[in-house]
């Protein structure tokens, strides 16, 4: 990374991408590259001074010539960095098989019928695969379902059209949600400031197994769905997404 600047950042699924390239036009190409870093658990990155003391969980420094370095925690250490060389950093094999973009504009509930044709897998698992939509993870996926009236376990294939664009639209909602109010607290997650998330305190269903609904009062249920708990309401949320 030596003598390379970092012209943007973006995302793919839960991975973090900064690319590089040099400062000498003629060096560029041959030095292009990205880094590439899964934030795993509990990881975050900190803008700071150098020479500032790392503390225990403290990993990897990159530092800058304009006397600022990036800094990233990772105190259960499941993230990684990796630098991959080249123009496109989807050759990479972490990102080659990720899915469609939640928030772009390929993801729809056609998108979405058409992925589950023939699928027995349960519907929460199938919108939590990163193959078929990169980033749904288990607490915004419970959620979605709730608002589009579908229950976690039906199979993804026994779901109608009209359904699944209950679903991608109530996916696109419940993330944007969660972006605009900082994210979901689970116990140390904080933002870029350092400041915890605050979406946990507008869940409906997540964590909220024995308790009423929402919306109809009715008891929340529990149901373990592959290697995940699942909470959902019998009344609001029916096998097959019908819920008029």
């Amino acid at each position: 990374l030596e003598g390379t600047i970092v012209p943007s950042v973006t995302r793919r699924g839960k991975y973090l991408i900064l690319t590089t390239r040099s400062l000498v036009p003629q060096k560029a190409h041959e030095s292009s590259g990205s880094i590439i870093i899964h934030l795993g658990m509990s990881g975050s990155l900190r803008v700071m001074t150098p020479g500032t003391t790392p503390l225990k969980h403290d990993h990897v420094d990159i530092e800058f010539a304009n006397g600022r370095l990036l800094r990233l925690n990772d105190p259960r250490r499941f993230g990684c960095v990796l630098y991959h060389p080249g123009d496109d950093p989807e050759t990479h094999p972490l990102l080659a098989g990720i899915g469609v973009e939640p928030l772009g504009n390929e993801f729809s509930g056609e998108y979405l019928f058409g992925q589950s044709r023939g699928r027995k897998l349960a519907v929460k698992n199938f919108i939590m695969d990163s193959r078929v939509v990169a980033g749904v993870g288990n607490i915004y996926a419970a959620e979605a379902l709730f608002m589009a009236g579908i229950r976690p376990a039906t199979a993804a294939g026994r779901i109608p059209l009209r359904a699944y664009n209950r679903l991608a639209s109530s996916v696109v909602e419940v993330l944007a949600r969660s972006v605009r109010e900082g994210g979901t607290t689970l116990r140390d997650f904080v933002g870029s400031d350092g400041t915890p998330g605050y979406f946990r305190q507008r869940l409906n269903v997540y964590g909220r197994e024995g308790k009423p609904c929402r919306v109809c009062a009715t008891v929340l249920k529990l149901k373990r769905i592959g290697q995940r708990s699942s909470v959902y309401c019998p009344q609001c949320q029916r096998s097959s997404g019908f819920t008029e």
